[in-house]
């Protein structure tokens, strides 16, 4: 078995990212001959080769490629750790809540309030995200814990627990015919000639395919929608960023959406313990305010 140092996989990471030994020495800070060395060690210690290196310049083998995709979760985890056992510190650092930006207003809202409100718990810090970005803050460390929604949300590698389940809404221009209707199917939003649907990045940043925009961010999309270029479909209680110039219309036979708080499956901390007890607690009473857990018939 052949150990790595992360030493040996950022030297390697910023010559792959580079292919140019002379621009990857200059972003590590170091000389390109030592750069050099390292890399010719690194393939020497696999047996493998990792680049080819003609007069054309430097590509990465099959090897290498294979190497590239490894080495950036290996160097993850290794922040992640770093970072949590920095959070197990008593009291040193904040809970970190990671949530999507407009996303369960009233619930985040309420189950911050209510977790202050006990004594002697940790103080938390609400770190607010694009669409899709909990779940790598989590794996990275940058979080704690999240509010995450079933079925759109990678939960993969986290525990959760179910908080509110509520129905769908679509988000269409105040001018748009749809904005008249008291209600919506699936197939009433899918094909709307004028209105195509937006397209979100997967997760290796790629598009899926389709007449939609292509956005990044939920500013982006709430103006295309205002523009009258796009509509969406989200749980009802993500409408704390709806503008002036949207309606929001259920969707009857979406299906439901499920806000839940997650964290990462190996935490041991009793301060993410507590979070989720909070949050526990608060749902079970469903305080005046929170949406309601049935989805619209």
């Amino acid at each position: 078995m052949t150990d790595l140092e992360t030493r040996e996989l950022r030297y390697f990471l910023a010559v792959a990212d580079e292919l140019h030994f002379g621009r990857a020495a200059e972003r590590l800070g170091i000389s390109q001959p030592p750069l050099s060395r390292a890399i010719r060690h690194l393939e020497d210690r696999l047996g493998v080769a990792l680049f080819e290196r003609n007069r054309r310049g430097v590509t990465l083998t099959d090897a290498g490629s294979v190497l590239r995709d490894e080495a950036g979760t290996a160097l993850d985890a290794v922040r992640a750790a770093a970072r949590r056992t920095q959070r197990a510190a008593p009291r040193e650092r904040p809970l970190v809540l990671a949530s999507k930006a407009g996303a369960s207003h009233d619930l985040l809202t309420a189950l911050v309030e209510a977790h202050a409100a006990k004594p002697g718990v940790a103080h938390v810090e609400v770190l607010l995200c694009e669409v899709g970005e909990q779940a790598g803050l989590l794996r990275t460390g940058a979080a704690d814990v999240a509010l995450m929604h079933r079925p759109y949300d990678d939960l993969a590698g986290f525990d959760t627990e179910d908080l509110l389940t509520e129905g769908q809404v679509a988000i269409v221009p105040g001018k748009h015919p749809l904005a008249s209707r008291d209600r919506l199917t699936l197939a009433d939003v899918q094909d709307v000639p004028d209105l195509p649907i937006a397209r979100w990045p997967r997760l290796d940043g790629s598009y899926p395919a389709g007449h939609g925009p292509e956005v990044r961010t939920q500013s982006q999309l709430a103006q295309l929608v205002a523009l009258g270029r796009t509509l969406l479909v989200i749980p009802a209680s993500s409408r704390a960023w709806q503008w002036p110039e949207h309606v929001a219309v259920p969707v009857v036979d979406a299906p439901p959406a499920t806000t839940v708080i997650a964290w990462p499956s190996a935490s041991r901390s009793l301060d993410v313990a507590a979070l989720v007890r909070t949050a526990s607690e608060l749902t079970a009473r469903l305080p005046p305010g929170l949406p309601s857990t049935r989805a619209p018939r």
